[in-house]
């Protein structure tokens, strides 16, 4: 297996290699799709991303590696042999890593049910696809606009949802399929439909890097990483290890992340003044606003984690006139946030005081 470019040794691009780790830190934001001019480590960070997750742990003998921690997300072949009173050993496993070619048709993706053999022999026969392959770690797009529309929409779903089902025929499999979805294209090769861009939760457009200095950097680490994968390897490995502990601390704490009423206004504040259509982008943000405050230690959304949120999530929802600014920067997103709340918010006090008077009637008489 040919060595992986290290994560961590990608120069620049922070607002890519950010999309990339909350979707590692909580997959149910909805994968992040990447569009950008060729040769900006759209592919290369979605490789060694994978390469860096941690291990997981998986049932001995699953097709889909069903997370033996979860019984409530097994696949059918699981529960089946947990109720018939078997015994689901575990074994752990590197984060996969499957790359969807542009040709794939739906039954390749969704997997197939052997129609002939339920019939004749009474037994169910699933051949798993490439979401079966993908599940509990990354599926890679290389140029998601040129693939068709319909097996977009199915991947979508899946990611969304968590969970492959097919039925043919009145017969019916599912299987867990929770994974990170990458999606890169070349806009100058077309666009995705409105429709399908919406339904991916992140999106940047990405550039050639100008600074003269990092254009250095880039050229003396990628020599460096030709001459000598394994050792380039090992002098980025300490960093490498750090970022992904880092990751597993946070997929152990995004569900314990909390936010106020205070955070949800600010989020649908946001939105509604920059004419966002749809309620997706509203929750995205709070996702992606979670996985943020997780991936830094904390357990409690602000004001910043929200920005950074919504730089990534609204790029492709707002709506430009052609003298409009093509991007809102963290900063003036946070601004704007706390613009918002200045005018038009109650603080967590008064929410407090006025719940409280709402649930003591007796209190407002006296």
């Amino acid at each position: 297996m040919p060595a992986i470019y290290p994560f961590t040794a990608i120069v620049g691009q922070e607002r890519m290699k950010r999309a990339l780790i909350l979707n590692a830190v909580d997959t149910r934001i909805g994968g992040v799709l990447i569009r950008g001019e060729r040769g900006t480590a759209k592919s290369t960070a979605a490789r060694a991303l994978a390469a860096l997750l941690p291990s997981v742990k998986v049932v001995d003998d699953c097709r889909f590696g069903c997370d033996p921690d979860r019984p409530a997300t097994w696949c059918t072949e699981c529960k089946e042999r947990y109720a018939a009173g078997q015994k689901l050993p575990s074994h752990t496993r590197k984060t996969s890593f499957v790359n969807l070619p542009v040709s794939a048709t739906e039954d390749r993706v969704v997997g197939t049910l052997d129609i002939e053999q339920a019939i004749q022999k009474g037994e169910r026969h699933f051949e798993p696809g490439v979401l079966a392959s993908a599940n509990r770690g990354l599926l890679y797009i290389d140029e998601v606009n040129l693939l068709d529309d319909h097996v977009v929409d199915v991947l979508l779903d899946s990611a969304a949802m968590g969970v492959n089902t097919v039925e043919r025929e009145g017969i019916s499999f599912a299987h867990p399929a929770r994974f990170i979805l990458v999606g890169t294209m070349n806009p100058e090769e077309g666009e995705l439909r409105p429709q399908l861009l919406d339904r991916f939760a992140l999106s940047m457009d990405i550039v050639g890097i100008r600074d003269a200095r990092e254009r250095v950097s880039i050229m003396e680490r990628n020599i460096a990483f030709e001459r000598d994968p394994e050792a380039f390897r090992k002098e980025w490995l300490p960093k490498e290890e750090e970022l992904s502990h880092q990751i597993e601390r946070a997929r152990e704490l995004v569900d314990r992340v909390t936010h106020t009423k205070r955070d949800l206004l600010s989020i649908a504040a946001l939105t509604a003044s920059l004419n966002v259509d749809g309620h997706r982008a509203d929750l995205v943000i709070l996702k992606a606003a979670r996985a943020q405050a997780a991936f830094e230690g904390r357990t409690k959304i602000n004001d910043h984690d929200i920005a950074l949120a919504a730089e990534l999530a609204l790029p492709h929802r707002i709506k430009r006139t052609p003298f409009q600014q093509a991007e809102m920067t963290t900063e003036q997103l946070q601004e704007r946030i706390e613009q918002l709340a200045g005018q038009s918010m109650p603080s967590e006090t008064e929410e407090e005081q006025s719940e409280s008077q709402q649930g003591n009637p007796e209190e407002k008489k006296t």
